[in-house]
């Protein structure tokens, strides 16, 4: 089995200037995102310790590095690369923009007759700000023109529609996708700006959603998971990321995936999804009617009937329509019966809010990041459970993709996707 060489953490350079990291939290779950199996401590809430995280290992540790910061961005580019060489450059290129984006090494400069290496936002030396940033490759990838069919995750597809979705081409899918984490709004627009200067000749913005994952730090007077923007608590459970047996069994594709590609080894199949809530409408419904939806109780996250945000719903014991509703939300989602349990997932997605549309509804709802081995076992068996479901009339998936996260780099000289575009 693979396993995490290099966690995520401090680095002789961080804790050369007195930081470190603390904390944890995780991401989202059908309509859950934010931080899961964290329990605040009541009180006034210190800032989070900010650290720099090791770019090397066996996988890209954005994926599961913790804390979770405050905010998030994801974008996905089109590339324009006019052959395999001129991308593999693109590839080294970013690879390097982002092992100095993360252990905190600007570039070099070349002088005043040149035009600056970075646009100078954080000035000559980024400060330590818990920033990872993960890069993931589309199905779109492995057409016709870099010679990389044969080489295609197995289950990497277009994503498909499913029954309630109304997805707009101009915010699904692409050829690569990254997706930034960090604490502060200048050191991710730096980041983006930067991933964006390395690979100007070979990648083309194709659409963005940026947002926040509130929770990831404790809140004075608040405790354990955070609230979604329909007000229900988010990530109360999921997987536990400090289990190499269980990211192994879960997350990761390895060795014992033989109908895999060996380059993808190390790797992750990765779900991204913006899901629009109409909120306006669900602000209208009754609590009776939003819990029964849920299937939890508003106020403090509790299974309903159950006292505790951490309770175990018990469904077998639990009967549909008297106590939690067949077709509640948490019910399908996770049914905790038969084989469920193949289908558990890392969730790590955000709350985003763009602006309003032409009726004056506002335009904000959540964009769901989850990775898992299999996409069929993981993320497309919980949404076939899911198709139909009555929570369905208050929201609307408009965008997003199927990606596969590209194994981690071991060395100084590896590159992000090395294993794909040397075969």
């Amino acid at each position: 089995m693979l396993r995490q060489t290099a966690k995520p953490g401090v680095s002789r350079r961080s804790f050369l200037l007195g930081a470190a990291g603390a904390g944890a939290a995780v991401g989202a779950s059908g309509l859950v995102a934010g931080c899961a199996n964290s329990q605040a401590k009541s009180g006034t809430a210190e800032p989070p310790e900010l650290h720099y995280i090791d770019f090397e290992g066996v996988h890209q540790p954005g994926v599961w590095a913790m804390p979770v910061p405050a905010l998030t961005l994801a974008a996905a580019f089109d590339s324009v690369a006019i052959d395999r060489d001129a991308l593999i450059t693109a590839f080294k290129s970013v690879t390097e923009e982002i092992r100095g984006l993360m252990t905190g090494h600007p570039p070099e400069q070349k002088g005043v007759g040149f035009p600056p290496v970075d646009s100078g936002v954080m000035g000559p030396e980024p400060p330590p700000d818990n920033l990872s940033i993960v890069m993931s490759v589309g199905a779109s990838l492995f057409d016709d023109r870099y010679g990389l069919k044969d080489q295609r995750p197995t289950e990497l597809v277009k994503m498909p529609f499913f029954s309630n979705d109304r997805l707009d081409p101009t915010r699904s899918n692409g050829d690569v996708l990254f997706i930034i984490e960090a604490e502060s709004p200048d050191t991710m627009q730096f980041a983006l700006r930067q991933l964006m200067r390395s690979t100007r000749d070979s990648f083309v913005l194709k659409w963005k959603v940026d947002g926040y994952s509130r929770g990831t730090t404790p809140v004075s007077g608040h405790k354990g998971a955070p609230r979604n923007l329909m007000g229900f608590k988010d990530g109360t459970s999921n997987l536990d990321v400090a289990d190499d047996q269980v990211m192994d069994s879960k997350v990761w594709v390895g060795p014992a995936d033989a109908d895999e590609p060996t380059w993808s080894h190390g790797g992750s199949y990765q779900v991204i999804r913006q899901i629009r809530m109409l909120v306006e409408f669900w602000d209208r419904t009754t609590l009776g009617e939003q819990e029964r939806l849920m299937g939890r109780h508003k106020i403090s996250g509790a299974p309903i009937g159950m006292g505790a945000e951490a309770d175990d719903p018990s469904f077998t014991n639990n009967p549909a329509d008297t106590i939690t509703a067949a077709d509640a939300h948490i019910r399908l989602a996770n049914p905790r019966s038969g084989n469920s349990d193949e289908n558990l997932i890392l969730r790590r997605g955000f709350s985003y809010t763009r602006d309003f549309d032409r009726a004056g509804q506002l335009d904000q709802g959540l964009a769901y990041v989850s990775y898992q081995k299999s996409l069929e076992k993981g993320f497309i068996a919980i949404q076939n459970r899911l198709n139909g479901e009555p929570l369905e009339e208050y929201i609307k998936p408009e965008g997003g993709g199927y990606f596969f996260v590209l194994p981690g780099v071991s060395g100084n000289q590896g590159y992000l996707g090395e294993g794909l575009l040397s075969t």
